[in-house]
């Protein structure tokens, strides 16, 4: 990837979704994949791959995947919380699966009930699965939660993070992903810990998941790309927060990263005034919802010039 590259990866659909009282029907969520990639947004995380008891909202997941890969264009993608889950993710013939396992132990057995330990040895498990079965084509991420601070534990160690990521990449991961799953990070932070990370992946890709919990989720966005991180999560709206965190709402909003990005004179290829009617579909269709966002409030400035039409290639 080029250096003025960023790559956004639309969460919206999986952790702006998971807690949301409306269930969406599999062609909403695929009219939204469809729209998001003729906005030109293709990395888009479709689904999760949990048992429906516990998340209702996913018991399409099945369907939802096998049509996001049906829709050109589309590098589709799902979250697994186990091996059982990865098995349903590489039958519905995904190419890219993300697994995620927290750095506090405390959070790790709350959202899974397992230790971190534990959660270690299944994604190894479930790289020699993807392996024993010939698929050495699918991509398997393994993320780091709560790398920034827990609602549970409180202070998570650097040291502890930069261990697993080591980990995850020895065991196989083809991608690392950061997240700050309660919003707790600042940029301080952010440069810190991202500078040692891409020191440990080198060439492996690696994106980092803020939430805007307290207000810092685009100031960690600059922190990280001023450390060299190129790609993003972030979800329409806003939407997402843990189910096991108190208060750590809201994903950072991908209109709202957008606008910053392509300001910072990076380019997205991503549309935002098509990502602001998506938006306002996807608000109809979830009504009660909270939505944030500085740019659906306030609009682009005259003075914006999208990277693209500056000149980017």
């Amino acid at each position: 990837m080029k250096q003025d590259h960023v790559r956004i990866c639309e969460v919206g659909l999986r952790d702006g979704l998971q807690m949301v009282k409306t269930i969406l029907s599999a062609e909403q969520k695929l009219e939204w994949c469809r729209r998001m990639v003729a906005a030109g947004c293709t990395e888009i995380e479709v689904t999760s791959f949990v048992p429906p008891r516990i998340v209702p909202q996913f018991a399409d997941s099945d369907e939802v995947a096998r049509g996001a890969l049906a829709i050109e264009g589309l590098h589709a993608s799902a979250l697994v919380p186990n091996l059982k889950g990865a098995q349903r993710a590489f039958d519905a013939g995904l190419q890219k699966v993300h697994y995620v396992l927290s750095a506090s132990n405390e959070h790790n057995l709350k959202n899974v009930r397992r230790s971190t330990a534990e959660s270690v040895e299944d994604f190894r498990r479930i790289v020699a699965a993807r392996n024993e079965s010939g698929l050495s084509r699918v991509k398997l991420g393994a993320g780091v939660a709560t790398a920034f601070g827990c609602t549970i534990a409180g202070r998570v160690d650097e040291t502890t993070v930069l261990g697993l990521v080591e980990t995850l990449l020895d065991a196989g991961a083809d991608a690392i992903a950061i997240a700050d799953t309660v919003g707790y990070a600042n940029p301080r932070q952010v440069r810190g810990l991202m500078r040692r990370v891409l020191e440990l992946t080198g060439s492996t890709p690696v994106t980092c998941h803020f939430h805007d919990t307290r207000g810092l989720g685009l100031a960690n966005v600059v922190a990280a790309l001023e450390s060299g991180v190129r790609s993003f999560d972030s979800s329409l709206g806003g939407l997402g927060g843990c189910p096991f965190a108190p208060n750590a709402t809201g994903n950072i909003n991908t209109e709202d990263t957008v606008f910053l990005l392509e300001s910072e004179g990076m380019h997205t290829g991503i549309d935002i005034e098509a990502l602001a009617a998506i938006r306002e579909t996807v608000a109809s269709w979830l009504p009660g919802e909270p939505f944030v966002g500085a740019i659906a409030r306030a609009g682009l400035p005259k003075t914006f010039a999208p990277r693209a039409a500056a000149g980017a290639a």
